[in-house]
């Protein structure tokens, strides 16, 4: 028992009669030290005394994300982790891999872990097509939290999002102005909602900018996945339409557009512009550096947290979306379009 009050003491950073108090339940210490006391047991795999199992839960926050391959990933999980750990709770980071856990399986294993509460990057929030009762079940169960990057209208919780619609007239705007007239959009598939909110800033922006209906900007865009290899084979096929600019939904799929470009012998941006989104860590040290669309993702995942800890405080969170504008950051891989070059349209 001294070795584990001297180890839990260390990693708490509080005296070991504090840790004895917390342990045996005595009053006369401070809620934030107590969950510092509390977090340092399930750091040191050490169990909880079962009277303070229920009480000490508020020293965990689940956050799940998709895989971390994509940078801006791991960027949010920093952000909102530090975040957390500044108000004194252990972030747990549940990740889901292709053909490992769902997001139900590791939110059933984070609320077995007795989290206070859990917050949900580009989850099935934001996919149209899945059953949003998933959510009011583990609602239920009394875990309030957050939905970042996706909305539903049938699920009441806060959402924090970035304006997709804004960013698609971004980087149209910006291409608009440099001379090019045929700009395709690769996104992901239609089913969720940030592709969907991309398209309709894409169609207002095409037909403010360029003049096109509906109907042609339809066929400037293409649906492929979050990946290099989709960037890739959306660029390639928008190239073939005789677009001389392009629109990714991440810095993924942009670099992946670059590469398309390359393998057709065009230059980037000298033939073929080409416009991110996220602005990934590193993404300023590509070749060319890379114009992009800037998630703001500290203010986000800052957001994201302090929302999800006032509804553990007791203020319930309302039901709604803080969206978060975007910004257009310019660097090497959009020029003006060359004079003389021509765009081959196609039906």
């Amino acid at each position: 028992m001294t070795a584990r009050l001297v180890d839990i003491a260390a990693q708490a950073g509080v005296s070991e009669a504090t840790v004895s108090r917390v342990l045996n339940g005595k009053p006369g210490v401070a809620a934030g030290t107590r969950e510092s006391v509390l977090a340092a047991l399930d750091v040191l795999g050490f169990e909880r005394p079962v009277r303070l199992r229920q009480r000490g839960s508020a020293g965990l926050v689940g956050l799940i994300t998709p895989e971390l391959s994509n940078p801006i990933f791991p960027a949010l999980a920093q952000v909102i982790g530090q975040a957390l750990t500044r108000q004194g709770y252990t972030p747990v980071l549940a990740t889901q891999t292709p053909g490992g856990s769902t997001e139900d399986e590791l939110t059933e294993m984070l609320v077995d872990r007795g989290v206070s509460g859990i917050i949900f990057v580009s989850g099935l929030h934001a996919d149209t097509t899945a059953d949003m009762e998933r959510y009011d079940r583990l609602r239920a169960k009394g875990v309030p939290y957050v939905l970042v990057n996706g909305f539903s209208p049938k699920v009441r919780a806060p959402f924090v999002s970035t304006d997709d619609r804004a960013a698609a007239r971004l980087a149209v705007t910006h291409l608009a102005s440099l001379g090019h007239t045929r700009i395709g959009l690769a996104v992901g598939p239609r089913r969720f909602v940030p592709v969907l909110r991309k398209i309709e800033g894409f169609r207002r922006a095409a037909q403010e900018r360029l003049g096109l209906t509906a109907e042609e900007s339809e066929k400037l865009i293409e649906h492929s996945l979050y990946t290099l290899e989709g960037g890739q084979a959306a660029a390639a096929t928008l190239i073939e339409r005789g677009c001389t600019a392009i629109v990714c939904a991440s810095d993924m799929m942009a670099l992946g557009a670059v590469r398309a470009a390359r393998e057709r012998e065009l230059t980037v941006p000298g033939d073929i512009s080409v416009v991110g989104f996220d602005d990934s860590p590193l993404i300023a040290f590509t070749d060319p550096p890379l114009t992009t669309i800037r998630q703001p993702v500290e203010s986000m995942g800052q957001s994201a947290v302090r929302t999800l800890l006032e509804e553990v405080g007791g203020t319930p969170a309302p039901h709604s979306e803080f969206v978060f504008m975007p910004e257009l950051v310019v660097r090497d891989s959009t020029a003006a379009r060359a004079a003389g070059q021509r765009e081959r349209r196609t039906a």
